[in-house]
């Protein structure tokens, strides 16, 4: 059995009761979609009940931590070293449409450092998780970065703009986090966006650190600006310099 700290465990019980919340209402999203209503005050609901449910849970033993997350933003506590960076749901368009392809992410912030990230997708039961020093994992299992070297043989994830910039091989699939947890597990050889928010980003980035890959330095951006470039160490050259005017 992997040995996680306190911290973590705390994280993976507080996706795991949430996401009971989040499968239930995926399934009713998928029934509104043929409504006349629509989904979108209904998913707006599920994700601001998913961070209640998320910031009560990471609140009971560590009362003084702080928060920043997608919905209410700041929540200055005590402890201003510590604080949780939470997305309730992301990949909420998908989630939106009925397309199980979306997480619930977890990021712990100690003295401007990521030490703690999760990464659960509650509909494929896949949970992803990372601390610093200590590697990443897929339910247990030990996970690393694609060994590939050439680019013709890679396949990299970005968003709509990325894909009108690059001629590599793209997937734009709508939910940050799983790129970067992919790329950590090696399903994906690099992921790069602009403009991206520290809440999509921070426990990804970690995991592909803790994986073997290569993350640019997020902290020389801004918390709701951050340019990203993510990538095995095979070819973090090569699609730097694919990149160099993106």
């Amino acid at each position: 059995m992997i040995s996680i700290s306190s911290n973590l465990n705390i994280m993976i019980k507080a996706a795991e009761k949430a996401s009971k919340s989040v499968i239930r209402d995926f399934g009713e999203v998928e029934k509104l979609q043929v409504s006349k209503k629509g989904p979108y005050d209904f998913v707006t609901k599920t994700d601001k009940h998913v961070e209640k449910i998320l910031i009560e849970e990471l609140s009971k033993t560590k009362k003084n931590y702080s928060f920043l997350s997608e919905e209410v933003g700041k929540i200055n506590n005590k402890d201003k070293e510590n604080i949780w960076i939470i997305d309730p749901i992301d990949g909420t368009t998908n989630f939106l449409h009925g397309i199980p392809h979306f997480a619930i992410c977890i990021a712990l912030q100690s003295e401007g450092k990521i030490v703690s990230g999760l990464i659960f997708d509650p509909i494929k039961d896949e949970m992803y998780y990372s601390e610093k020093n200590k590697g990443a994992f897929l339910n247990n299992e030990r996970l690393r970065v694609s060994k590939k070297n050439l680019l013709e043989d890679c396949l990299f994830s970005t968003n709509h703009e990325g894909v009108k910039f690059s001629d590599l091989n793209v997937r734009y699939t709508g939910c940050a986090a799983l790129d970067l947890a992919y790329v950590a597990s090696g399903r994906l050889d690099g992921f790069f966006h602009n403009k991206i928010n520290l809440w999509d980003v921070a426990a990804g980035a970690l995991m592909v650190e803790e994986a073997g890959g290569i993350v640019n330095d997020l902290n020389k951006f801004n918390t709701n600006n951050i340019d990203i470039r993510a990538s095995s160490d095979a070819i973090n050259n090569k699609m730097l310099i694919k990149l160099k005017n993106f």
